[in-house]
């Protein structure tokens, strides 16, 4: 049995903690890989089955961002006296990192040049997609599938010190990655590994705790900014060691943990040139082609006559996505979803509300008023928002709940239609599972900058009152969990 803390500390709420007890079940298996297998964050690799609806680069998008990352793969800096082995590709939220990352990562598969990947998600319901604990033993299981000699090596490493999963990831790394590779480089006659490792989403890790908080005088709680760097540093280890032969990307936002990490003043180790998706690359190209063809399906669903959009529209919404693929992607998941609403209605909507807003150098102010008219759709939008960041809260501390779970949960009566009452217009912002699939099916978001949006009150705080203070969320579920219990 397993305990999760849903509230610490709380204030505003009678009790100290709840306790959800999860049955979890032994290991099947007992080899050394079957154990590694029981390690590993599959959810996390690229091609998962929770990574099935992921953002990929539509065709003859992004190509020249992916060629050019393709060709640092294959071909690296040209002749450097010292390889760079690590290349940073960053970005602001919302410019389209983990599609390119994606649809490379399916590229250099498809070319036999993919090492490993790991994509972490911050609002995945899969904790291994969270926290950086099954970081190197996914990326050790993945490598294990290349060769068997290195398969061998990592099953005998795990043999010899079963007690390595409890290690920090840089013995992890040594004992499951860079011993097995350094003794499969001594080989004869073995063709040379070569590839990439794609990293995506590191900035969204989050802090990995091993201390008691309720102890009288604990100690400071890890910040996510410690793990982020204990990955890049790990990353760096691996990158240094002369048979490590794979090229490693590494996508984030521009935040300062990164910043600083990747700043050649900063390390004696270069680093591959840094790409910048938002200054070295102008997007608007690529979101024109996207909307382009997304608006000619859209036409042929709805036998929609040539002249729709009108003239005008697609240039109006490229200059709103300003860079930001997910603006744009946000706009057709809206108009393709089943809606009380016309397509041409809602797109009428949002070009309006688009116009109202004044020209500042913001280059977030137009998702902004995206997410806002698409949750004022909602009947409710405070309690829809409610419902939106309790999801978010539950994904974080129960392992995969499903949609089933979180209705008996948060719905005032158990046969009510709450859910469906308060969601149902935001299918363009969250995976809502269909009925018949909600006992095993969890909720899931597309995109991350929701929630940058909906917890930032300078961003939402005077739109419908959709802000609202963590403690607040935490003092809903509790009421809500309190309904739940007294309606058995």
């Amino acid at each position: 049995m397993a305990h999760c803390e849903i509230f610490s500390n709380s204030q505003g709420v009678q009790a100290e903690t709840i306790n959800i007890v999860a049955k979890i079940s032994p290991s099947a298996g007992v080899g050394p890989l079957d154990k590694l297998d029981g390690r590993t964050a599959a959810a996390a690799i690229h091609d998962s089955a929770e990574r099935c609806d992921a953002p990929k680069c539509q065709e003859e998008t992004r190509v020249a961002v992916q060629d050019d990352l393709y060709d640092w793969i294959i071909d690296g800096d040209g002749p450097l006296e010292q390889p760079r082995k690590i290349k940073w590709v960053t970005g602001p939220a919302g410019c389209g990192k983990t599609a390119i990352m994606g649809s490379l990562a399916t590229r250099c598969a498809a070319n036999g040049v993919l090492g490993a990947t790991f994509f972490f998600a911050s609002w995945s319901a899969s904790i291994g997609r969270r926290r950086k604990t099954a970081f190197v033993t996914t990326i050790a299981r993945q490598l294990a599938e290349h060769r068997d000699d290195l398969k061998d090596a990592i099953s005998n490493a795990i043999e010899k010190d079963p007690s390595v999963f409890e290690k920090n990831l840089h013995v992890q790394l040594e004992i499951l990655v860079l011993a097995p590779l350094r003794e499969v480089a001594l080989q004869p006659d073995r063709p040379r590994l070569q590839g990439a490792i794609i990293i995506d989403g590191v900035d969204e890790c989050e802090a990995e705790q091993y201390h008691d908080g309720s102890r009288a005088n604990p100690p400071p709680a890890r910040t996510k900014e410690q793990d982020q760097l204990e990955i890049l540093e790990v990353l760096h280890a691996a990158s240094s060691d002369p048979s490590f032969p794979f090229r490693i990307l590494i996508a984030s936002r521009p935040e300062r943990v990164f910043r600083t990490f990747f700043d050649h003043h900063n390390t004696p180790t270069p680093f591959a040139h840094k790409l910048d998706l938002h200054e070295d690359y102008n997007a608007d190209a690529d979101i024109t082609l996207f909307l382009e063809v997304q608006f000619n399906q859209l036409r042929r669903r709805y036998s929609f006559p040539p002249s729709w959009p009108p003239p005008g529209t697609i240039q109006t919404l490229v200059e709103n996505a300003s860079g930001q693929f997910i603006y744009a992607a946000t706009v057709i998941r809206l108009l393709e979803t089943p809606h009380r609403e016309s397509p041409k209605t809602l797109l009428k909507a949002i070009l309006a509300r688009g116009a109202t807003l004044k020209i500042t150098s913001n280059p977030l102010e137009q998702l902004d008023a995206l997410y806002s008219h698409i949750l004022e759709s909602s009947p409710d939008p405070p309690l829809s928002v409610h419902w939106i960041r309790s999801i978010n809260h539950l994904n974080r501390l129960v392992e995969e709940p499903s949609a089933s779970d979180v209705h008996l949960l948060l719905q005032t009566e158990p046969e009510s239609d709450d859910a469906e009452h308060l969601l149902g217009n935001l299918h363009s912002l969250i995976r809502i599972p269909p009925p018949s699939d909600q006992a095993m099916t969890q909720y899931d978001f597309y995109h991350k900058s929701l929630f940058d949006f909906l917890e930032d009150p300078a961003r939402c705080g005077n739109q419908q009152k959709l802000y609202a203070e963590k403690n607040e969320i935490e003092v809903f579920i509790w009421d809500r969990f309190i309904q739940a219990c007294m309606s058995e």
